[in-house]
């Protein structure tokens, strides 16, 4: 039976990091230090949002039906999801009317998505 890696230490919380391989087939056993995935540090749940939001590929309204929670919801897992990853929040611009009008032409952001950018 093989489990599920952890990442954390039980006794003070730290990043554990692998430090042994095994080759199921011939035995092989290779011992080092081997960092692991920025990913394998999520928890489930923000995998689970992770595997939801590609599979929407990445289309807000889609991961709201999908996972039945709203927008405001939506982001904030995406931005706990973010920071998670180490990345730095970027400050979203603010869209003037020409921007949104093009989006819309585009198909980048629907109707109602245009409407709400233009009534901030």
């Amino acid at each position: 039976m093989a489990y599920k890696i952890i990442t954390q230490c039980p006794v003070c919380s730290s990043k554990l990091t692998v430090t042994k391989l095994k080759c199921k087939k011939c035995d092989t056993v290779i011992e080092n230090e081997f960092e692991l995935s920025k990913f394998s540090y999520l928890t489930m749940e923000q995998l689970s949002f992770v595997e939801v939001f590609i599979k929407c590929r990445g289309n807000i309204k889609d991961v709201e039906k999908e996972l039945g929670i709203s927008y405001p919801t939506v982001r904030g897992k995406l931005e706990d999801l973010i920071a998670s990853l180490g990345y730095t929040q970027i400050k979203e611009k603010e869209d003037n009317s020409a921007d949104v009008i093009d989006r819309l032409e585009k198909g980048e952001i629907t109707a109602e998505q245009a409407l709400n950018l233009l009534r901030k």
